[in-house]
């Protein structure tokens, strides 16, 4: 980069020279953590701490299931995960354990 790029910001609606973005950015990362406190990341390998019945896929997934390759959202108590046939599956972090 040199010092003429310029990221346009979300949060302020203004164009801003990129290396102030990237440092304001860094700062406002939210750590997610599960239910013992283990800070989790994109991709790591969690499992169920209970029993959890999921709507609409008329399942229930076992205590002791693992789900793989996870992704943050932007609410830390919440997760994106796949799991088999279940498409759109969100976990709240209160209920998984990292792995």
């Amino acid at each position: 980069m040199t010092s003429d790029d310029y990221v346009y910001d979300d949060a302020t609606g203004e164009w801003r020279p990129a290396g102030e973005v990237k440092a304001s950015g860094a700062s406002d990362q939210v750590e997610v953590r599960d239910a013992a406190g283990n800070i989790l990341a994109d991709g790591d390998s969690v499992a169920l701490i209970k029993d959890l019945k999921v709507k609409g896929a008329g399942q229930t997934l076992k205590q002791g299931t693992v789900i793989k390759s996870i992704r943050l959202t932007d609410n830390p108590e919440e997760i994106d995960c796949r799991y088999e046939a279940i498409k759109g599956l969100v976990l709240r972090t209160e209920f998984v354990r990292k792995r």
